[in-house]
């Protein structure tokens, strides 16, 4: 069987391998000059520039199924946060997995003691349920979960806000609760961190996986149309049609839909993501603990990259990613100055006017809208006529996690397997 995969991201990708280890034959088609989709990395100057805010979970099951983890070489953040605003910063942990941390944890007046008991219960609560069953409950936002299960405002305004808000780009918390679960649940029962090659190197790894069991991969030529008729699929691209037994359509959201006719998300949620260079003697004592802007978004993180993996920048430098939340109207130069504002404000003890900007990504779509009840809107797999399959996280939910598994799904459905 000969079967077509349009768009060489991580659901497409992890398509191509499963139908090429099934024996089947595979040909990708890629409009961009490069793989990877919304995961892509790009080394310069010494540093590895990830496109957008992204981290890798190595705790979901996806994750685990379908990479080698291990030759990825990932850097980790220690598990917890600094908690920041002005004149003021705290230390947030998991004591068990970050021993250092405990001292700092159990005294840090920012959070109430009830709190941390609280997270110590939700852990255990979750660990005690599959990843299936939590993505099925979603009928509540994450606000409400958490107020019903009495955190207090101040856990969720200094903590959850900001760490969800560059989780789910939503720091209203209106998200739904299934996705605080689920993401809360990989974070507990595994790490956090960057791929010494940088995010890219997930699809890199992906793609070399199809390739050695046979699939072809063609770049920079774009399926343009999918045509189903009878038992075949014909397919254009590059100004070629092609016949095949079956097609995976693993583009974006909007070009699936216009690909197949099938009813996909039309909504998106945006971000701003700033890449700086600070010299490596500028100290700012949060370890690889993410900072989290507990007063405000502006910006909404800032993430010590190459304290998590020294493989992001060169000797004698390090690398800051700030990440802001949405659509920003201001230029790149008012941002950066924003994030010096805001990182002289945490540290006034420490001068920031070796702040470099390196690079800035304004990624327009980033994630579609998570409301509660979302899932019930999203497409099937299987809802193109013929022998066309949807490939996307849009078919499962926003992640790396969903992207991934949503390419399973699909190579299932055409091998029946």
């Amino acid at each position: 069987m000969h079967a077509i995969v349009a768009g060489a991201g991580l659901s497409g990708l992890v398509a191509a391998a499963r139908l090429t280890e099934a024996g089947h034959e595979v040909t990708v088609f890629e409009e961009r000059a490069d793989i990877g989709g919304r995961v892509r990395s790009r080394r310069e100057d010494g540093f590895v520039f990830d496109r957008g805010y992204q981290v890798l979970f190595t705790g979901y099951p996806a994750v685990r199924r379908e990479l080698d983890v291990a030759a990825l070489d990932v850097g980790e953040f220690v598990p917890g946060a600094t908690l920041a605003r002005p004149n003021h910063r705290s230390t947030l942990a998991d004591p068990l997995r970050a021993p250092g941390t405990l001292v700092d944890t159990v005294l840090n007046r920012d959070i109430r003691l009830r709190d941390k008991l609280e997270t110590v219960r939700l852990q255990r609560a979750l660990a005690g349920r599959s990843f299936d069953e939590l993505l099925n409950r979603d009928d509540r936002d994450i606000a409400s979960y958490l107020a019903d299960r009495d955190f207090s405002q101040a856990y969720i305004e200094r903590f959850v806000a900001p760490f969800y808000g560059g989780i789910t780009l939503d720091r209203s918390l209106s998200t739904a609760a299934n996705v605080f679960e689920y993401t809360y649940k990989a974070l507990s029962e595994g790490r956090i961190g960057l791929p010494a090659e940088g995010m890219g190197a997930i699809p890199a790894q992906l793609a070399k996986r199809a390739q050695a069991a046979g699939a072809q991969i063609e770049l920079e030529r774009g399926v343009k149309t999918v045509s189903p008729d009878g038992n075949q699929v014909r397919v254009t691209a590059g100004g070629e049609t092609i016949e095949a037994d079956a097609a995976v359509v693993a583009t974006d959201p909007r070009t699936a839909g216009e690909l197949t006719g099938v009813e996909t998300p039309t909504g998106a949620k945006a971000c701003v993501t700033q890449q700086f260079a600070l010299p490596a003697h500028r100290e700012l004592r949060t370890g690889r603990r993410i900072l989290l802007n507990s007063a405000d978004d502006r910006p909404n993180t800032v993430s010590p990259s190459s304290a998590a993996q020294p493989a992001y920048a060169p000797d004698g430098r390090q690398l800051l990613v700030a990440n802001f939340l949405g659509r920003q109207e201001a230029d790149d130069e008012t941002l950066a100055a924003e994030v010096r504002e805001a990182l002289a404000s945490w540290y006034p003890e420490t001068r920031f006017d070796e702040l470099e900007l390196l690079h800035t990504d304004r990624v327009e779509f980033a994630q579609f809208p998570q409301p509660p009840g979302f899932r019930a809107g999203l497409p099937d797999p299987d809802a193109p006529k013929g022998n066309v399959v949807l490939a996307g996280d849009y078919t499962r939910w926003c992640s790396i996690q969903g992207s991934m598994e949503s390419g399973r799904v699909a190579a299932q459905l055409i091998t029946g397997a």
